[in-house]
């Protein structure tokens, strides 16, 4: 029955294109609209992702979500850079880091059956690819402590960077992904989708998540004005579950199901993609688009990715999942929030 229910809420997206397009409607319906959107999108993306993970391995699987998911993230970041909101675009990001590693993972080792196997060597060098992203974002970091974060000196700064972390994740992602290949041995269970039809729902599904994304993101000034929210908070807490609303619910519904290892590589992968790809991805098309983006995060931004990626390594460095870890995971992610809504706007 639940299944009927989100193949039928599907047409939550055509709804919301309607409504944006054809009556025009306002940011709070559209925000309300484009949010529930999401959800069944969520769950096709996640359903797809475990279809591809029997012929694939859950390393790949969670690989292949990661990419699909964060489709969508580097769109609205695009989006916001051609906007001229720089800030914006660094909270989701430094937010999307955060929200994949302690969010997505506490809620799926909370939801997910107890003292479950994890790859602990493939977590561990993601969250180490993740801690040496932070480390390289303090060249153009540090010196935007003070005076004007947007100067171009920072934005110069910030391209060497982003070179050397897109250098990093090709070498990394491709090591990683041979092994895994060279690990998965089992075959398809008997009733899985082909490969090829459920790479074909990923793709169809992000590609309506991406336009979904963008609108909700244009409606969130105006449902930001009725609940007096800041512009940071914004950002790094909503932009930033919102854009990963895939991630979010594929690696619950994954949990859920008992593959617990491949919903840990979904949330692990994505946090670890958007820090070595789709942030300095995003830096080097700036420059195409005109208005160059500087790395110069906040000194919040960046305790909060380092240390949701060294908490989170001390977690599974056992390989063993704990729904009391879980728990906890979450909990850090609602320290970080309140942090967040504390520190307000530059």
């Amino acid at each position: 029955m639940a299944r009927k229910l989100l193949w039928g809420s599907l047409v939550l997206a055509p709804v919301t294109f309607v409504a944006r397009y054809v009556f025009h409607a306002d940011a709070t319906v559209l925000f309300v609209l484009a949010a529930a959107a999401l959800i069944p999108l969520a769950w096709l993306i996640g359903e797809a992702t475990d279809q591809a993970g029997e012929h694939t391995g859950p390393g790949i699987g969670g690989f292949l979500n990661a990419s699909f998911g964060n489709a969508p993230e580097l769109i609205i970041a695009l989006f916001a850079v051609a906007d001229g909101l720089p800030n914006v675009v660094r909270g989701s990001l430094a937010g999307s880091v955060v929200s994949n590693v302690l969010l997505v993972l506490g809620l799926a080792m909370l939801l997910g059956p107890d003292r479950s196997q994890l790859d602990r060597r493939s977590l561990l060098l993601q969250l180490g690819i993740v801690l040496v992203a932070v480390v390289l974002f303090l060249v153009p970091a540090v010196p935007g402590f003070h005076g004007h974060t947007e100067r171009h000196s920072l934005a110069l700064l910030s391209l060497p960077v982003a070179i050397v972390l897109l250098g990093l994740y090709a070498v990394v992602t491709t090591r990683n992904l041979r092994r895994h290949h060279a690990a998965h041995t089992e075959e398809a269970r008997a009733g899985a989708w082909t490969l090829s039809r459920a790479l074909v729902a990923l793709a169809a599904a992000t590609i309506v998540t991406s336009f979904i994304s963008e609108i909700l993101v244009h409606s969130l000034d105006g449902f930001a004005k009725a609940a007096g929210l800041s512009q940071f908070f914004i950002a790094a807490v909503i932009v930033a579950i919102v854009g990963n609303a895939a991630e979010h619910g594929g690696a619950i519904v994954i949990a859920r199901r008992g593959k617990l290892e491949l919903s840990s590589e979904i949330a692990i992968s994505s946090s670890a993609q958007v820090a070595v790809f789709v942030i300095p991805a995003v830096v080097v098309l700036s420059f195409v688009i005109g208005h160059p983006l500087a790395l110069s995060f906040r000194p919040l931004e960046l305790i909060g990715m380092a240390g949701a990626a060294a908490g989170v390594a001390y977690t599974v460095r056992d390989g063993k999942s704990r729904r009391w870890e879980g728990g906890l995971l979450i909990s850090a992610y609602a320290a970080f929030a309140v942090a967040v809504y504390l520190a307000g706007d530059r």
